[in-house]
């Protein structure tokens, strides 16, 4: 009874963290997010873009949303072209939360070991995606023309707006937090670094007490039924990824909640490998929620760019994962790096901060240096 009522308790708390460390990096980075997004013609500084945005927001739903709104914008509007590597760029850096989440394990190597793999994975799948489908985008604009063409059909469909009920939850509950420390910082900027700290320690804990409760889980038939749903069938793993993911409109709160199980040793990178693809996919859903939304003489635009987002990951997915040779890739490189990490933990971190910030930061400066 105990443990029925911790497990979602401490589930609310670590979304309840995911989401005040989202709000806290937008708060304290002011303007500097939409400043990212101003047009370049250089696809490989649009994808460090797309990555540094979002590893700073820790949300590819809030970035492709705020891409398509940029792409839909009647004034000023960022040219489709251009934002195609922003939006992969968005895909990578997202997967920095399932990293971060993974730290909680840090101090037991095993566990450690199996959380950073099945975190990581997430990265190596979207950059093989990127490797494959950038080129050959700036090579023959595949994504860009096809998305036209469908975004025809969905033309005039506005207005439609959705709320996840899940989130609502989560505002209503992270509000009293927030404009408290708003009311005792003395800017947003001070605020937001505060939200930040705050949110880290509720994801900390709560995913410390959780991987305890799911260690004891152990000794229960739990683990059979885990296994049981997740290794079934590989589409019904990844239908439950994009189901989970739209419902709650994020692919970070999918894929880390794999995390803490993997450490617990619940469930395997192979089984949690086809919801995070799924999660993939899902996470498609608020750029064309948005996209549909917007009006304006931009408005099919802001469409087409939504579903460039879901063609991309759409493909990779239907590259990579059903040859079983193509799809070892990404678990063999996501064994190896957590193999690396667990013998020296500040592998990790410095993995996290260039692979994530330093590098994609250098490539910000140099766009502002060429332009």
């Amino acid at each position: 009874m105990a443990r029925a009522i911790a497990v979602p308790a401490l589930l609310f708390l670590f979304l309840l963290g995911v989401n005040g460390l989202s709000n806290g990096f937008r708060s304290a980075g002011g303007g500097l997010i939409e400043h990212f997004f101003a047009a370049t013609e250089n696809p490989l500084i649009g994808l460090m873009i797309g990555i540094l945005a979002t590893a700073l927001i820790q949300s590819s739903s809030v970035t492709t949303a705020m891409i398509v709104a940029f792409v839909a914008a009647e004034e000023n509007a960022l040219p489709i072209a251009n934002a195609v590597p922003m939006v992969m760029g968005a895909n990578i850096g997202t997967t920095v939360t399932n990293l971060i989440v993974s730290m909680a394990h840090v101090t037991r190597k095993e566990e450690f070991r199996r959380a950073f793999g099945v975190a990581t994975c997430h990265d190596f799948f979207n950059l093989m995606s990127v490797a494959i489908l950038l080129p050959l985008e700036a090579l023959t604009g595949f994504l860009r023309r096809t998305a036209t063409a469908l975004s025809g059909l969905l033309t005039g469909i506005g207005g439609m707006e959705y709320d996840s009920p899940i989130k609502g939850i989560l505002k209503a509950a992270l509000g009293p937090i927030e404009g408290f420390i708003e009311l005792v910082s003395p800017s947003d900027q001070f605020a937001g670094v505060v939200l930040i700290l705050v949110s880290a320690g509720m994801i900390f804990t709560a995913l410390t007490l959780l991987v305890r409760v799911l260690r004891s889980a152990l000794r229960t038939r739990v683990e059979f039924v885990v296994n049981k749903a997740f290794g079934r069938s590989a589409v019904v793993a990844m239908l439950l990824g994009m189901l989970v993911t739209a419902m709650v409109q994020s692919s970070s709160i999918t894929t880390s909640l794999l995390v803490p199980l993997a450490g617990a040793g619940l469930i395997t990178l192979e089984q949690a490998f086809p919801i995070t693809i799924g999660a993939n996919i899902g996470t498609t859903v608020t750029a064309l929620l948005a996209a549909l939304a917007a009006t304006g003489v931009n408005a099919r635009a802001g469409i087409t760019i939504a579903l460039v987002h879901l063609l991309f990951n759409l493909s990779g997915t239907l590259l990579i994962y059903p040859v079983e040779r193509i799809r070892s890739i990404p678990l063999a490189a996501a064994r190896w790096l957590a193999n690396r990490v667990a013998e020296s933990r500040r592998r990790a971190v410095i993995y996290v901060l260039a692979f994530f910030y330093g590098v994609p930061a250098v490539f910000a400066v140099l766009k502002n240096v060429l332009e």
